[in-house]
């Protein structure tokens, strides 16, 4: 029987010199005191960097406590509906007291414009008192009432959404309108009853729909109003409300 290396294919190195290279010795000796300190040198360019960086880096002083209550100079104008114009002009001065006694800003409605212009003033103290004002005003031009949109001034975890019924589900017609009749419900029932067991207020304008309250509150009552619009019957949106609301007295 023939061997394996006969099997094997023919090198193109001759005998002569494999064994010379059998012969001579692979391993290297380094001796390690021999190789020059490179890692002295590097941590003595460290050192240097860090002296350079900190010669250039500057230093601030603590902010006082006067300094970070410092109003930066605003201005707001708030677009206001046509058919919100007379409701505007009847609650004027419900909406411009809170504005300029508490929140100490300036307000001013421009007929022409059809806005109404919210700007700091001096007495200013509150950081946040232009955007919670300009809130303020946007509520009331969305159709809420004085009282519900007060909340965006009093409190800091109330918030504002709108979406419209396109949003959820695409609908023309007489299904648009059964739709927005199903939110409704009979004198207002459903959205009232939405309303009271989320702790929220719900303002139906044409195919939009705002919700105003916090931001779990507003989850609550924005997924019963979107399994409405998706054509649930109200008695079963009424009975995980009543389910949500449970849950809620629990928590609290």
């Amino acid at each position: 029987m023939s061997t394996i290396d006969a099997f094997k294919a023919p090198s193109l190195v001759s005998k002569k010199t494999q064994k010379q290279m059998k012969k001579q010795d692979d391993d290297v000796i380094v001796d390690a005191t021999e190789l020059p300190s490179r890692i002295v040198a590097s941590s003595a360019e460290d050192m240097e960097m860090d002296d350079v960086s900190g010669m250039n880096k500057p230093n601030f002083a603590p902010a006082s406590a006067a300094e970070t209550k410092v109003v930066v100079k605003g201005l707001r104008k708030i677009p206001i509906p046509q058919h919100r114009l007379s409701p505007l002009k009847r609650h004027w001065m419900e909406i411009y007291s809170p504005l300029v006694e508490h929140m100490k800003l300036q307000v001013r409605m421009n007929v022409k414009s059809r806005t109404v212009e919210i700007r700091t003033s001096p007495s200013t103290e509150d950081t946040s008192a232009l955007q919670k004002g300009a809130d303020f005003v946007r509520a009331f031009a969305l159709g809420f009432e004085v009282s519900d949109a007060m909340a965006l001034l009093r409190l800091d975890d109330i918030f504002l959404e709108s979406f419209e019924v396109k949003d959820v589900k695409t609908l023309h017609g007489d299904h648009l309108a059964r739709a927005i009749g199903r939110i409704a419900g009979r004198d207002g029932k459903t959205k009232f009853t939405i309303e009271n067991a989320s702790k929220t207020r719900i303002v139906l304008a044409d195919t939009k729909i705002h919700i105003l309250g916090s931001f779990q509150n507003i989850k609550i009552a924005r997924d019963a109003v979107c399994n409405l619009i998706l054509g649930s019957p109200p008695g079963k949106v009424y009975a995980s409300l009543r389910t949500v609301a449970a849950r809620m007295k629990e928590r609290f």
